[in-house]
């Protein structure tokens, strides 16, 4: 499998984990087409590979990502008729909306540390993670409506993530919360009180993951994904052919074996 080209996410593989840095710190890693071309070609092209079987997305420069680049979105409202330029922006709106259900539904383990600003898209990423390690001081929200915007393909996850009642909350305040509100929340799973206590934690989250087979991984989140989707005797059905062709399978029979023998299971990628 070969990782794509890309322009500002940095990708560098180690072992069975793909750590994609958004590469943009001169404008606080904010989104733009590129970036997002970038983030959503990555996870396309691993999307089948079940070597790599996490994937760790940080931000560059101190700071995860301070949501769409704006500057951009602005120019893009500039040029055209007025046709094309609604066109233009609904489309960048859209394509991050999917990039989010990307994201979302990876059959990776993804994990995101986050430090400085998690805003608008940023906080959108940190909200269809797996695990979430957050540095104490982190700023994080959704500030759109402050800046007479709605956070349109956000708002859903976020409400997936942590309830309707307090992503009201945050949405119609533009509110902020630090690391420890995050944590409290549930939009995290870990508080850190520094890089290196980030950097302690996640190597820990990593090595947890490591001993849990990629296949079962990817087969445990479709399940739970479908929570609320899907008719329950639909996903119960679903789970139990699942259930069988994991057993079946060759991470089943290693499992199994390694349970028998009293030693730890060895998974592809390992």
């Amino acid at each position: 499998m070969a990782l794509p080209e890309t322009t500002h996410l940095r990708l560098e593989r180690e072992g069975s984990v793909l750590h994609a840095t958004l590469d943009r710190p001169d404008a606080r890693n904010a989104l733009n087409q590129a970036l997002v071309g970038d983030i959503s070609r990555t996870f396309e092209a691993i999307r089948d590979d079940r070597e790599i079987r996490t994937v760790v997305l940080r931000g560059a420069g101190g700071h995860f990502c301070a949501g769409a680049d704006l500057k951009e979105v602005s120019q893009s409202s500039n040029t055209g008729t007025d046709a094309e330029r609604r066109q233009a922006i609904s489309d960048y709106s859209r394509g991050f909306g999917t990039l989010l259900r990307q994201i979302d539904g990876a059959p990776q383990a993804v994990v995101v540390v986050i430090e400085g600003a998690a805003l608008g898209g940023g906080f959108g990423l940190v909200c269809v993670s797996d695990v979430a390690i957050i540095a104490r001081d982190a700023r994080m929200g959704m500030p759109e409506t402050r800046r007479g915007l709605p956070p349109a393909q956000i708002a859903p996850f976020v409400v997936e993530r942590i309830g309707l009642t307090q992503t009201r909350r945050i949405g119609v305040c533009g509110a902020m919360i630090d690391g420890a509100e995050a944590v409290e929340l549930g939009v995290g799973h870990y508080l850190a009180d520094d890089s290196a206590a980030c950097d302690e934690r996640l190597a820990d989250v990593l090595k947890q993951i490591g001993q849990c087979a990629p296949g079962a991984n990817a087969a445990t989140k479709d399940i739970m994904q479908k929570v609320g989707q899907v008719d329950m005797d639909q996903i119960l059905d679903d789970a139990a052919e699942s259930f069988v062709d994991c057993l079946m399978g060759e991470e089943g029979r290693e499992g199994t074996r390694a349970f028998i023998e009293k030693r730890q299971p060895e998974w592809v990628g390992q």
